[in-house]
């Protein structure tokens, strides 16, 4: 029983398999292209401190540019405007770049967990 609400629900959620999902994705993508963001950009670092984590890990650069996106796309939003056609056809919003540093930061998270240890940043949020 398990195993098939389990494959169930991976037929929902797959986009290859499911057309609602392909559907949801088309439109999830045509609204980040429109202001120039990327998936991974919608992760609030305040809501989870595992996300907080896996971005002082990440390199610099890649932090910076996701700083530049969402000020871009929050001065878009109050000018009422979307970026050009030609510049929304060069976003590529489903190319992660927090998904392997967020996995291993709740890998460890987790280990530290089922050793025992004190975890290495407190879990309250504000």
């Amino acid at each position: 029983m398990s195993s098939m609400l389990s494959a169930l629900s991976q037929w929902f959620v797959n986009p290859r398999r499911n057309p609602l999902a392909r559907l949801h994705m088309q439109a999830v993508s045509s609204r980040l292209r429109k202001y120039g963001l990327r998936y991974d950009d919608l992760y609030d670092p305040k809501h989870d401190l595992d996300i907080k984590e896996a971005l002082e890990r990440l390199p610099r650069e890649v932090v910076d540019a996701r700083h530049q996106r969402l000020k871009r796309a929050m001065d878009l939003s109050m000018k009422h405007q979307y970026l050009s056609d030609d510049l929304q056809a060069q976003q590529t919003p489903f190319r992660g770049y927090l998904s392997d540093m967020l996995d291993l930061v709740k890998k460890e998270r987790l280990e530290r967990e089922e050793l025992g240890a004190l975890p290495l940043y407190q879990r309250t949020l504000p």
